[in-house]
């Protein structure tokens, strides 16, 4: 499964990628979001191997996240695992002037290994779309705040 978005931020490119890589903001716009930690490499750089720890009422989530590319600030690129699927997730981050960013994003889901999950993305697709899509609008919320 895969699927796109893209959204405009009232923010320059470099301000816009200050605040993705720093994940000391990502409690801001992630719902759920707990902390990450560092497992191998120099955190945000190419090849960097962290844990990322998600909390949702009672359901609890570990995605180990590996840095494929980091062009910051123009783009970012990494593999996220999970114990039922393993997606890839590319970030841009395009000037559009006066102040503006476009931020995209492509996610490629490689593996859903679990029934019901898999079943979820052929037959209803918007609920991996939505999370996805609320992220992006929280982002922009938050650093236009900034």
């Amino acid at each position: 499964m895969k699927f796109s978005g893209s959204i405009d931020i009232n923010q320059s490119q470099e301000k816009v990628a200050e605040y993705f890589a720093d994940p000391a903001y990502l409690k801001e716009y992630q719902e759920g979001f707990e902390k990450k930690e560092l497992l191998e490499g120099e955190a945000g750089k190419e090849g960097a191997v962290s844990k990322m720890y998600y909390k949702n009422g009672n359901h609890e989530m570990v995605l180990t996240e590996t840095i494929t590319k980091n062009d910051l600030p123009r783009s970012f690129e990494a593999f996220y695992h999970h114990k039922h699927m393993d997606n890839t997730m590319k970030c841009t981050f395009t000037k559009l002037g006066d102040g503006q960013t476009r931020y995209a994003t492509e996610v490629v889901y490689t593996r859903i290994d679990w029934v019901m999950p898999r079943l979820i993305s052929i037959l209803f697709p918007g609920m991996y779309k939505k999370p996805a899509r609320r992220w992006m609008e929280n982002f922009k919320s938050f650093v236009e705040k900034q």
